[in-house]
């Protein structure tokens, strides 16, 4: 009976929608976004992707295996990576999104940067739909999307959910000052937190269901995983799906992947659980 309560409570408040460029997404059911890197250096190699046949490829297969929001990303925040200028983003983003809008034009598409004017040409310039920024946020970059419009995914690099949780209220509360209405929130897990703190994150990840806003989760293939295991993030798939399973349980309504197909049975398998009530 405790876990029919459980289940029952966070399913109830996982009601959201976003207002993407004036049509709703629906995040009743959770949402799987996919990930494509234009990077040469992204920790998993799998991920990168660069000419155009790959680009291709790659966006197709986001979408034709069930996902619904396709995540670029042009500048590598792993560990040790080599920082790419704001220039060189900007020059990948425009050759990787005008591939993406072409071959998509209708496809949900998130822009992984933390850069504002980053952020302000592939929305003026792409109509890129979301900003997915792993920065912990700034007020520069708040009113950026304030003022552009998009929904916006706030990362914390906290190490405990106390202080997760005490960061995230005050900065929707800058978002909310400036005017941004959609936000999404992301734990941030591999950022800011040992081995230990990224599980014990998870263990309580239902407790930002307090913030009342959409919740991402992204530990595809990362290290809480293969260092776990002492494995690489290519021998990670099994692990990703185990966290990826508990995250639904725990209320995420979007995540975000590297193997969407296997996501996209985790959600159906974990809807197929739900208590109807």
């Amino acid at each position: 009976m405790r876990n029919e309560k459980l289940f029952v409570t966070l399913w109830a408040i996982m009601d959201y929608t976003l207002n993407v460029h004036g049509l709703l997404m629906d995040l009743r059911e959770p949402q799987v976004m996919g990930i494509l890197n234009v990077t040469p250096d992204s920790f998993y190699a799998g991920s990168r992707k660069q000419t155009e046949a790959e680009i291709v490829e790659r966006c197709h297969q986001i979408v034709d295996e069930g996902g619904t929001i396709i995540d670029v990303g042009a500048c590598s925040t792993r560990p040790g990576a080599e920082m790419a200028s704001e220039t060189e983003e900007m020059e990948r983003l425009r050759f990787a999104l005008a591939v993406v809008r072409r071959e998509l034009p209708s496809s949900v598409v998130s822009v992984d940067t933390f850069r504002p004017d980053v952020a302000r040409m592939t929305v003026e310039e792409f109509g890129a739909d979301i900003i997915n920024d792993v920065s912990e946020g700034n007020p520069e970059m708040f009113r950026m999307v304030a003022r552009l419009g998009v929904p916006y995914i706030l990362m914390s690099v906290q190490p405990t959910m106390r202080e997760t949780l005490l960061a995230f209220a005050q900065k929707v509360q800058q978002l909310r000052d400036f005017g941004a209405k959609d936000i999404i929130l992301d734990s941030g897990f591999g950022f800011g937190k040992t081995l230990e703190q990224n599980y014990q994150m998870m263990n309580v990840l239902e407790q930002l269901q307090v913030m009342e806003l959409p919740v991402l989760v992204g530990v595809s293939r990362k290290s809480m995983i293969y260092k776990k295991f002492g494995c690489t993030p290519t021998e990670s798939l099994n692990g990703t799906t185990a966290l990826n399973t508990i995250a639904l349980m725990k209320g995420a309504d979007i995540l975000r992947v590297h193997d969407v197909r296997e996501a996209v049975e985790c959600v159906k398998i974990v809807d197929s659980l739900k208590i109807r009530v």
